[in-house]
């Protein structure tokens, strides 16, 4: 059967030539068995053109009863191909001239792929092409003049309300080391500009010194057993004082006052003798500012308001970094600011921030210690 011979044929060169040709749906009409071919699992349109001789089938075959085969002279007049290689010889692909390719091929440009296109024709011009984009690096600005930097924090203040004045002072500490921990107060001279409350535990003639000093929460076991009851709901008070003798009873709210700062402390001076308590209180009332680096080996503060002047902004600033230089760790090497403040930088509570040099902040420093 000659049909069904060229049939397999084509169907081998297909096979053979699938890397070269495009997908086609599902059709064959030119062959003489289109059933077998949409079984197989690869339908291709290879554009063979075979003599119409070839595609006869009952016509052409020689009959089984009389025997009779046709004459030589025919068979050789068909010039028929009887291999694969005679098939792929006769088939050349379509010769492509540079002036008729793709946009995607004749671009410059690098062609970035986020994905595997997996099904699509690469060649397709309507696919998104995702290229590389020219980024603009951000450069920090250069640090200016503390008084400059207060400035222009004030400047640059277009909050609704009247925004803090804040500091971020880098240390060169290892804050995993626990000799390497900075964590102090001091009052501010000029105060924060913020309204304290403060709360005070305490009995008996200590708790009516806490009252007439101006503290807003004074009480004993009261107080402890209202925080204990209504949790964090319950604190209504921003600092917190405390007798040693009422240290032992605080155990019970350890939980609820330590996460938020608020639990008494020696290193702090906050855990004050009853004949004390009353200038304690004026000192948290005055500006008292506590201050801890954190897991970054950065400490933050608030030195003032926007509105404050800048003299007392820099006054503020002189005696926060006087009392940062004073508790500096044993193990860091150098002195003064060498090797313990490597940066600082201002900014409002809305505003950007802005780099200050350290040379400034050391003679804010000199002048902090010459008016104490």
């Amino acid at each position: 059967m000659l049909a069904h011979q060229f049939t397999l044929l084509a169907r081998q060169a297909a096979i053979k030539l699938a890397p070269t040709l495009r997908p086609l749906s599902l059709g064959a009409s030119h062959l003489a068995e289109p059933a077998a071919l949409e079984q197989s699992p690869l339908i291709l349109q290879a554009n063979f053109s075979f003599p119409a001789e070839a595609l006869q089938l009952e016509d052409d075959r020689p009959s089984s009863v009389s025997g009779q085969v046709p004459p030589a002279e025919a068979q050789a007049s068909r010039n028929l191909p009887t291999s694969l290689e005679e098939v792929l010889e006769e088939y050349q692909p379509p010769a492509r001239s540079p002036t008729n390719l793709p946009d995607w091929m004749t671009s410059k440009a690098p062609l970035i792929r986020a994905q595997p296109l997996t099904g699509l024709r690469m060649e397709d011009p309507m696919l998104p092409v995702p290229r590389f984009t020219p980024t603009v690096r951000k450069f920090r600005p250069q640090p200016i003049d503390l008084k400059e930097g207060l400035k222009k924090v004030k400047d640059e203040a277009k909050a609704k309300f009247n925004e803090s004045v804040e500091i971020a002072i880098n240390l060169g500490i290892d804050p995993r080391r626990g000799d390497q921990q900075v964590r102090g107060a001091v009052v501010l001279p000029h105060g924060t500009g913020t309204n304290t409350r403060v709360a005070v535990f305490a009995e008996d003639e200590a708790a009516d010194l806490a009252r007439s000093a101006g503290a807003e929460v004074v009480g004993s076991e009261d107080l402890i057993a209202a925080i204990q009851k209504g949790g964090a709901g319950a604190i209504d008070f921003d600092k917190c004082l405390a007798t040693s003798a009422m240290m032992s009873k605080l155990a019970r709210i350890a939980r609820t006052l330590g996460p938020r700062g608020l639990m008494p402390n020696p290193k702090l001076g906050t855990i004050v003798e009853p004949s004390s308590i009353a200038e304690a209180v004026r000192t948290m009332k005055a500006g008292r500012v506590e201050f801890r680096a954190d897991r970054g080996a950065v400490l933050h503060a608030a030195v003032g308001k926007v509105d404050f002047p800048v003299e007392h902004l820099h006054a503020n600033l002189g005696a926060l970094t006087a009392a940062i230089l004073a508790a500096r760790p044993k193990g860091i090497k150098g002195g003064g600011m060498t090797g313990y403040i490597t940066g600082a930088t201002l900014s409002s509570s809305m505003g950007r921030a802005v780099p200050v040099t350290l040379p400034s902040l050391q003679q804010a420093v000199a002048a902090a210690k010459r008016s104490a």
